[in-house]
C-alpha cells in the first residue's frame, strides 16, 4: 500500500507566493520647522501617494490612510492633471476629499514658477491653514522618498526640489520680513538636501518675490479703489 501523499495548504493557495506589486515602506514626510518665522507649526513635504513611475509602485489606499493617521488635514498639490495621470493617480484629489482631507490644487506647469497672483493666493491659503493650527502638507511629484540626499537638479517636482520647495521658501519670506531669500533657501536645504532651490529660475524668483508681491498687491489696491469710485 502506497503511503498517503502529503499536500500542504500552500500548494493549493498560491496567494502568499504572488509577487507584491506595491511598495510596502511607509510614506515619508519631511517636516519644515517654521520657528524661524515665529510660527510653532511645521509644514510637511512628501511625495504623491500611490505614485507608480519607473521602478516605484506605491499603494494609493495605504499611503492615503497613513496620511490620515498622521493627522494631515490640508494638502497642497501643484501637479497638473496631466502629471497626476502620468504618475497613475488621476483620482487622487477625489480620494483626498473622500478621506476628509481638504485639497488645495494649484497647478504649476512642470519646470515653471507660479505667476505672482497665483503665488499670493497659495500664500494666503497656507497662512490661513497654519493660523488655524491645521496639519498641512505640500506634495511634490516625486515617486521617491523624501529623505535628503543626492537628487536631480531638474526644474520640476521630481525629487521634491522644484515647485514644492519654491513655494515653501516663498512662505518663509511671506510670513516674516526678517528672513532673507538665502536663509529661506538654507532652511529648505536643511530639510530636502543640498539640491533644493538650485536652478537659476527658482533662485531669481525667490530674490524677486517680495518686490513683485508688493507691486502686485499695490496694483490690486489701486484697481479696487478705482472700481469703488
Amino acid at each position: 500500500m502506497k503511503p498517503p501523499i502529503s499536500i500542504q495548504a500552500s500548494e493549493f493557495d498560491s496567494s502568499d507566493e504572488e509577487p507584491i506589486e506595491d511598495e510596502q515602506t511607509p510614506i515619508q514626510i519631511s517636516w519644515l520647522p517654521l520657528s524661524r518665522v515665529d510660527c510653532p507649526q511645521f509644514l510637511g513635504l512628501c511625495a504623491l501617494p500611490g505614485c507608480k513611475f519607473k521602478d516605484v509602485r506605491r499603494n494609493i489606499k495605504k499611503d492615503t490612510e497613513e496620511l490620515q493617521s498622521y493627522g494631515i488635514q490640508d494638502v497642497f498639490v501643484f501637479c497638473t492633471r496631466g502629471e497626476l495621470s502620468k504618475y497613475r493617480v488621476p483620482n487622487l484629489l477625489d480620494l483626498y476629499q473622500q478621506s476628509g482631507i481638504v485639497t488645495h490644487h494649484h497647478p504649476i506647469p512642470d519646470g515653471g514658477t507660479p505667476d505672482i497672483g497665483s503665488c499670493w493666493e497659495i500664500m494666503e491659503e497656507l497662512a490661513a491653514c497654519l493660523k488655524n493650527h491645521r496639519k498641512t502638507l505640500i506634495q511634490y511629484a516625486s515617486p521617491t522618498g523624501s529623505a535628503p540626499g543626492p537628487v536631480s537638479t531638474r526644474e520640476d517636482c521630481y525629487g521634491g526640489l522644484g515647485r514644492s520647495c519654491l513655494v515653501a521658501a516663498c512662505l518663509l519670506l511671506y510670513l516674516s520680513d526678517s528672513v532673507s531669500p538665502q536663509q529661506a533657501i538654507d532652511s529648505l536645504r536643511d530639510v530636502r538636501g543640498s539640491g533644493a532651490i538650485q536652478t537659476i529660475k527658482q533662485y531669481n524668483y525667490l530674490h524677486e518675490f517680495r518686490d513683485k508681491l508688493a507691486a502686485y498687491l499695490s496694483s490690486r489696491d489701486s484697481l479696487s479703489r478705482s472700481v469703488s469710485r
